[in-house]
């Protein structure tokens, strides 16, 4: 049932005969876009499998493959643009945890009337 979720476009709103909307060019391609991240998040088990463990056990076997795929990938990058792996490293780890909290500083006070 993961799988299948995965791979199907999400539908449309429905509407207020009770009928569903077809889903929009921007919903196709968002889909298309996500369909990797989506096939992957499917074959992690569901928490009720083992108590959550073998959920728990496939997740952090992903962490450490992402990981370790985004360190290799720095570490190239680095060497392609002439930067030795510490400064790269550095780099990166200041971007991925500054980045979130910038996007939520930035709705925050978007949603904030009296935000400055």
């Amino acid at each position: 049932e993961q799988f299948k979720e995965a791979n199907s476009v999400p539908s449309g709103e429905t509407d207020e005969n009770g009928m569903e909307e077809l889903p929009s060019v921007t919903t196709y391609i968002l889909h298309f876009l996500t369909l990797f991240w989506k096939v992957i998040f499917a074959i992690v088990p569901p928490a009720d499998y083992l108590k959550g463990w073998a959920s728990f056990v496939v997740s952090i076997v992903f962490i450490g493959l992402m990981t370790a795929l985004v360190g290799d990938l720095a570490s190239h990058f680095g060497c392609t643009i002439g930067l030795q792996d510490s400064v790269v490293a550095i780099t990166f780890v200041a971007l991925g945890t500054s980045l979130p909290d910038t996007f939520a500083s930035k709705i925050a006070a978007q949603n904030d009337r009296y935000a400055d």
